[in-house]
């Protein structure tokens, strides 16, 4: 399993387009996938879950991945977190 905080870097935060975009980078690998922020660790495969998380721009987040291709999962996600527009 690996841990990794991350900072959202993009520039509309988390809203609907920019989650539906991370759902599909996390569901193309095998690896269980999380985001936490606060209290609330919600599966990144699922679109309601990450829209309930309600992020933005600037807000860290603590991504959790386990599994056979967890660390080209870690680096996908958080490439697509990290980048800096939309």
């Amino acid at each position: 399993m690996i841990r990794k905080p991350i900072t959202i870097g993009i520039s509309n935060g988390l809203e609907a387009r920019p989650i539906a975009m991370l759902v599909q980078v996390a569901s193309q690998y095998v690896s269980n996938i999380y985001l936490e922020s606060e209290e609330r660790k919600v599966n990144a495969k699922s679109i309601m879950g990450m829209m309930s998380l309600g992020l933005d721009t600037g807000e860290s987040v603590t991504v959790s991945v386990d599994g056979a291709d967890e660390e080209e999962a870690m680096k996908s996600i958080e490439e697509y977190l990290s980048k800096r527009s939309e």
